[in-house]
């Protein structure tokens, strides 16, 4: 596919001065260089969503044009929702930051290589990947498998095969199985199912209404199809098979979205409620806590977010990555200005939190 289908919606008037028409060139251009699959596009300015735009296919066999309103995987976005989880659940007395995590996960104890005389992991060394563990359980085929719903199961069976890597909140490490240790602590902590808890507590209110933890029977129909590119040849059938499930990455990366919903999701991380998700200044207070850094200092991670420095521009937000589908939501603090990226393919020469990166810094100058 070289000739690609764009589609822009503008919300508000002509002329925003946001960059819109040198945004559309280069998310096309970009775009073009690989050719397959699709691009949604969202920016924000404080509480308003200012555009939306879709480049391509969202099914490249069917020539379905993409637009705002298709569905992606949004990967490790989710962890973001899972540090809201915690932000609300302490502020609600439900636990605390500093719990140790075997208070509610005692199966901690078949961890392999704990270090001698270490204190016990706390949730929130899983919440800023300071905890020591392992990026993912060994055999990690063996637990990318299975339903949404049994993604509890499928963590306590792969307990065994983590291990520490390092003591906990000595360095810096990203972790998945941190996080989905972090998210179902927090279920046995509210005696509540986690995945209904973050569409009671924080979807709901939020009206992410196209955002989920499986393909709901209202958006269904909307889902881009996800593709793999490697050496020039196109496969869908792996991403097709991640739908029915996968495994225990439910905290750390089932949520599907739009690029409205996620768009939305950064308005209220600028701090443009509802107030009853969270206060404003306790998402600031947050924000302000960057628990680990790179020695350059480029880069940290706090609860739930990702940070980066970019000359004088200091981004926020985190991204994701499954098969058949990337994505990327950040914004600038300073700014209050925001963006959102969605892709339907992974490899290929297209950087989406990259390109989420120019994109930001040419709406922000």
């Amino acid at each position: 596919m070289r000739a690609l289908a764009i589609i822009c919606l503008l919300a508000g008037s002509a002329g925003l001065g946001f960059g819109d028409e040198r945004v559309a060139a280069l998310v096309a251009r970009e775009v073009e260089r690989d050719g397959v699959g699709s691009v949604s596009i969202a920016l924000v300015d404080g509480a308003k969503l200012v555009y939306t735009a879709a480049f391509g296919y969202a099914d490249i066999e069917n020539k379905v044009t993409a637009t705002p309103e298709h569905v992606y995987r949004i990967g490790s976005i989710t962890k973001q929702f899972t540090g809201l989880a915690l932000l609300k659940m302490s502020r609600e007395g439900v636990v605390s930051v500093s719990d140790p995590v075997e208070r509610f996960v005692p199966e901690m104890s078949r961890i392999r290589d704990r270090v001698e005389g270490a204190p016990p992991i706390t949730l929130v060394q899983l919440a800023t990947m300071t905890s020591g563990l392992a990026r993912e359980p060994e055999n990690l085929p063996t637990y990318l498998v299975g339903r949404a719903d049994r993604w509890t199961e499928v963590v306590l069976e792969a307990l065994p095969e983590v291990r520490y890597d390092f003591a906990p909140d000595t360095r810096y490490q990203y972790s998945n199985i941190g996080y989905a240790i972090l998210g179902l602590s927090l279920e046995r902590a509210a005696k509540r199912d986690y995945m209904d808890y973050v569409r009671e507590e924080l979807l709901e209110p939020l009206k992410m209404i196209d955002t989920d933890f499986v393909p709901r029977d209202h958006f269904e129909s909307r889902i881009a199809k996800g593709y793999r590119l490697k050496d020039g040849v196109v496969d869908f059938e792996t991403p097709a098979e991640e739908h029915s499930g996968r495994g225990y990455k439910v905290p750390n990366g089932a949520l599907y979205s739009t690029v409205v919903d996620l768009a939305r999701f950064v308005s209220f991380q600028l701090g443009h409620g509802p107030e009853s998700v969270i206060p404003q200044a306790a998402l600031e207070d947050n924000f302000d806590r960057v628990n680990s850094a790179t020695g350059d200092l480029s880069s940290g991670y706090g609860i739930g977010f990702s940070v980066v420095r970019r000359g004088e521009l200091v981004i926020t937000g985190h991204g994701g990555s499954v098969a058949g589908y990337r994505a990327g939501a950040y914004f600038d603090r300073a700014s209050g200005k925001g963006v959102v990226i969605l892709r339907n393919v992974t490899g290929g020469e297209l950087d989406v939190t990259e390109l989420a990166m120019q994109v930001l810094e040419l709406v922000v100058s």
